[in-house]
């Protein structure tokens, strides 16, 4: 099983960016747990970050060649706007998708409330840290589908 784990904008400013919302831990250490959590499952797993939406659309559209069999994704402030990442991941509704957030964005500002790509994800997990990825691993190894 091959999950692609995708991370949106300012995510790969863990530990600097707002701690306290976000918490201390690092990027890189983001990274370890989930390669960590991989092995621990038996799973490959592919880690990806950008900051630009058309790097995102692009690796969420090479995940459907690639044969992903799932996919966790934290696509930042673009959960709340941006539509074209969600057509991209409505265009593959065959792969199993989790979208996650570090901190829980319905206890936020009202214009967090709001995820466009919510309805083209499999699941949500909000508000539970790093953990939220290890749990959404999980889940797609489990069979979510």
């Amino acid at each position: 099983m091959k999950i692609l784990v995708m991370n949106g904008p300012n995510i790969n400013f863990l530990g600097i960016r707002e701690p306290g919302i976000y918490g201390k831990q690092n990027f890189e250490a983001l990274q370890h747990m989930i390669r960590d959590k991989a092995k621990a499952l038996g799973v490959e797993v592919e880690l990806y970050q950008s900051n630009h939406e058309g790097a995102l659309i692009d690796r969420i559209q090479q995940a459907y060649f690639d044969k992903v069999d799932g996919i966790v994704f934290n696509p930042g402030a673009y959960t709340h706007y941006s539509y074209a990442i969600r057509d991209a991941l409505g265009s593959i509704p065959d792969i199993p998708k989790i979208e996650v957030h570090i901190s829980n964005i319905h206890k936020r500002e009202e214009f967090r409330h709001t995820s466009v790509t919510a309805p083209v994800m499999n699941a949500q997990i909000a508000g539970l840290g790093l953990q939220g990825y290890l749990l959404a691993m999980e889940a797609l190894v489990n069979g979510l589908s």
